[in-house]
């Protein structure tokens, strides 16, 4: 822990006694990043799947080109799934979704599976549907859609609920190459200064992994792990599961997950006004929900009810709506002093909906570098000029003294905190262009919203987020003072060492 913080004369006192005096030559430290919102290791899914990315964090540009990318995997490893991450239907050069008879080209006897960028859809070959049993009688499962062409026959592309068992069946892999992942998600996050690492909707398989990793500190960081509601969640609620191994300093099982909506890039996001392209020529298309308002309310009020914090995903504004009224509910049924249930992504929130959470002790979650990935198409293409201007509106959060946190979503982006805070800074898109200037924070207030402002949102605030005596020693020292750089060059900041409980895990 923290002992002291202090002037360089008073820190003479100290000198004689230490075991060591490190003299960082100008260098600032900062509190260690506490990721708000990710699917940790799953950024170690690269050592078992082709990377699929578009500019500007891949090279993939074409259908073609992802094809490349997959035979070239599939010959590099000759058995088992074909299973690819990242791809993003609109910057390649199609500007359509891969087919089934497009990965069949890559194999027809093994099965392949293709992850969207999102994460909230994928595509499988002919193969990988016959595993999971799913033909052209199948039908929708509830919240999610199996898409099919003109003749009824299903395309591959699997929307949200429809592609979770087939996900489920690709990503089946061994304790040994779980550990690797996680050793690759643990070299990453330790280079860009993250101490505290989140895995946000946890089954019970990935919960008992990672307890047992960070038991066996098999993981440097601390772990911050939400229980998803389908599979621990519920059976948490209902008495019919207990927590095993119980949190430490370095375990915390937070808040339980719920998905409400999907994602604007995918057409998924839940929206009370229309897409601004109509997707697929549907000029009334809003997106949909996951789960029906009223069930989503009966979870909510299950789980409230029972103590747990809640964190509920809700990208499109018509899902946080029904968020929201499930949260009020909730709350005049069992009132609760601060909750902090948590909106994830909030990515589309209104000005009158930002009230709304602050009324209700609810706090915002913001994926921020959407202005960066996806600013320009939500701008061109999602949302259109005004909607976009507002999307991750912290500025306006902040107006409200609405305290939020800021988050990458990793995988789903490559872990990168320095580039969070600039893009909350400078709401800059991939081609240049502002995003909403007026949603712009200061550097300062970015960098609360990846330490104080992320700890107290988990309810950690006490022990992590400040260099404050007596606080977890989770530390970073930056090559340089983000208050004092300008602000374009926030993201060219480098990591030079990240410390966690004291301990030196990364020297660059």
């Amino acid at each position: 822990r923290i002992v002291w913080v202090g002037s360089n004369a008073e820190a003479e006192a100290y000198r004689s006694s230490a075991e060591r005096v490190l003299n960082l030559q100008g260098m600032t430290i900062i509190p260690g990043f506490i990721d708000a919102h990710g699917h940790f290791p799953g950024s170690g899914l690269t050592e078992f799947a082709a990377d699929l990315n578009s500019p500007p964090i891949g090279d993939v540009k074409s259908i073609g080109s992802l094809q490349s990318r997959l035979s070239a995997f599939a010959d590099a490893n000759p058995d088992g799934w074909i299973l690819g991450i990242g791809y993003d239907d609109s910057l390649l050069a199609e500007k359509r979704h891969p087919t089934r008879e497009d990965l069949d080209a890559v194999s027809k006897d093994r099965p392949v599976y293709i992850l969207h960028i999102s994460g909230h859809m994928g595509v499988a070959n002919t193969a990988a549907l016959a595993l999971a049993g799913i033909d052209n009688t199948t039908p929708d499962p509830e919240g999610g859609v199996i898409v099919r062409d003109s003749s009824g026959t299903a395309t591959g592309l699997l929307k949200e609920t429809a592609g979770t068992q087939l996900q489920t069946l690709a990503m089946d892999f061994s304790a040994i190459d779980f550990m690797e992942m996680i050793d690759s998600a643990a070299a990453e996050y330790l280079r860009v200064g993250v101490t505290t690492a989140q895995s946000g909707g946890v089954d019970s398989r990935m919960l008992s992994g990672l307890s047992l990793a960070s038991k066996l500190r098999r993981i440097p960081q601390r772990l911050e792990l939400w229980p998803i509601w389908q599979t621990v969640g519920e059976a948490l609620v209902a008495g019919e599961m207990k927590l095993n191994p119980k949190p430490n300093d370095y375990l915390s099982i937070g808040a339980i997950k719920i998905i409400a909506d999907g994602s604007i890039q995918g057409y998924t996001g839940y929206l009370s006004q229309p897409y601004f392209h109509p997707h697929h020529g549907d000029e009334d298309y809003r997106g949909f929900p996951v789960v029906p308002a009223q069930q989503l309310a009966e979870q909510v009020l299950a789980a409230h009810s029972a103590g747990y914090q809640l964190a509920i995903h809700g990208n499109g504004d018509a899902a946080i709506d029904m968020i929201l009224d499930a949260i009020e509910k909730a709350q005049q049924a069992v009132p609760r002093e601060d909750v902090r249930h948590i909106i994830v992504h909030a990515q589309m929130a209104r000005h009158d909906q930002l009230a709304r959470m602050k009324n209700l002790g609810v706090t915002p979650t913001f994926f921020s570098a959407h202005t960066y990935y996806w600013g320009d198409r939500h701008r061109d293409i999602f949302m259109g000029p005004e909607r976009a201007a507002r999307m991750s509106p912290a500025r306006s959060a902040q107006a409200l003294n609405l305290r939020y946190s800021i988050h990458l979503d990793t995988p789903v982006v490559p872990m990168n905190p320095m580039l969070l805070v600039w893009s909350a800074v400078n709401r800059v898109s991939a081609s240049g262009a502002e995003i909403g200037p007026e949603e712009k924070v200061s550097v300062s207030d970015a960098l609360a919203a990846t330490t104080i402002d992320a700890a107290w949102q988990i309810h950690r605030d006490h022990e992590l987020g400040s260099l404050t005596a007596g606080k977890l020693a989770d530390l970073v020292v930056l090559d340089r003072n983000p208050l004092t750089v300008p602000a374009l060059a926030l993201r060219d900041i480098e990591v030079e060492q990240t410390y966690v409980g004291g301990r030196l895990y990364y020297q660059r």
